[in-house]
């Protein structure tokens, strides 16, 4: 057990929803409010369960999960619904301390769902540019595609990437069983046109789907990227190139990829001298903030506000920020710490 868990906190416990953050794990359709949803699906004849605004959800199962997903895909039709869903998205990110994001959209399977392949992503983007206006938050896009659906999607999400600013990245998810391989090609076309890539790996499979995020998707980053520590010579290669892990711990123990928050792995990847970043990734499904993250990091495994600062000022170092944004936020960090 590290040498720090259990130890009681002695230094001033600053309010955490004034820290400074970037966030870089999230998915806006699992931002959704409930109350928001609830009136998509009168608008659009779409039965909603009826579930409290910021209270957990439950799963037996992954396949659960994948159905609440379905959900909210067949909620968001009209283009006032991306609209509102993304400054939605804003208002909330901002309310908690966030002063960048990284949001991922699914947009392309949004797109062919609706046969329309650009008003998802079009639209999405104009509520992220009101809620940035309301709010003063600055918020980047990634956009996604499911290791399970067709390389020719993967070049239609590439195709939105470049032809709309305010994308910063692509990357491939979902189920890692599903090898990355495919999407090389495009992957690689991504990297020489500039996009940034960012692919999820390591949370269901392990060093296997993370050294192929690598090697063969060039990732920047890791999505999760817990089970690195499956391998101590993995565990040394992305610690020696500084590449961050985007660790989203209540996401891993909602659905089954951690037993518990105390045997969480985020501890082991701190002393094993990783890049770590904390993120929510389905916060409405788990009914906390990415303030909510913080404090149970604080809690749970003791940590004092110099080691929480040093997780945003991580996902600050780790985000497609402009070098002006990255500086502001460094200075805010250091600000709060000096309350």
């Amino acid at each position: 057990m590290p040498a720090h868990i259990g130890r009681p906190i002695v230094s001033l416990m600053r309010d955490l929803r004034q820290l400074p953050k970037a966030h870089l794990h999230v998915h806006l359709e699992s931002t959704v409010r409930w109350s928001t949803l609830a009136e998509f699906g009168a608008a659009n004849g779409v039965d909603v369960p009826s579930h409290r605004d910021g209270e957990a959800m439950d799963f037996a199962d992954f396949r659960q999960f994948a159905d609440y997903n379905a959900l909210v895909r067949d909620c968001l039709r009209r283009p006032e619904d991306f609209r509102r869903v993304a400054r939605e998205f804003c208002e909330d990110e901002a309310a908690q301390g966030t002063q960048y994001a990284e949001v991922t959209f699914t947009a392309a399977s949004h797109g062919e769902r609706l046969g329309d392949l650009e008003m998802p992503l079009a639209t999405v983007l104009e509520g992220l540019a009101d809620g940035q206006r309301l709010t003063g938050l600055e918020c980047q896009v990634i956009l996604d595609h499911s290791r399970r659906r067709s390389v020719q999607r993967c070049r239609e999400t590439l195709w939105l990437a470049e032809k709309y600013a305010g994308v910063v990245a692509i990357g491939v998810a979902g189920e890692e069983s599903y090898p990355l391989e495919p999407f090389a090609a495009v992957l690689e076309d991504a990297r020489e046109a500039g996009i940034h890539l960012v692919h999820h790996a390591g949370e269901a499979e392990g060093a296997g789907s993370i050294r192929e995020a690598i090697d063969r998707g060039h990732t920047e980053r890791l999505g999760h990227g817990i089970r690195v520590l499956d391998d101590n010579e993995l565990v040394a290669r992305v610690r020696d190139s500084q590449l961050a892990l985007e660790v989203c711990s209540s996401s891993n123990v909602a659905l089954g990829f951690a037993k518990s928050y105390a045997d969480h792995p985020l501890p082991r990847l701190v002393d094993a001298g990783l890049t770590v970043t904390l993120n929510t990734d389905i916060p409405n499904v788990l009914g906390i903030t990415l303030t909510d993250e913080f404090s149970r990091v604080r809690e749970i495994f003791g940590y004092d506000d110099e080691t929480l600062a040093g997780f945003s000022r991580a996902a600050v170092d780790a985000s497609f920020a402009p070098a002006s944004t990255r500086t502001r936020l460094h200075q805010q960090i250091t600000s709060w710490l000096a309350t």
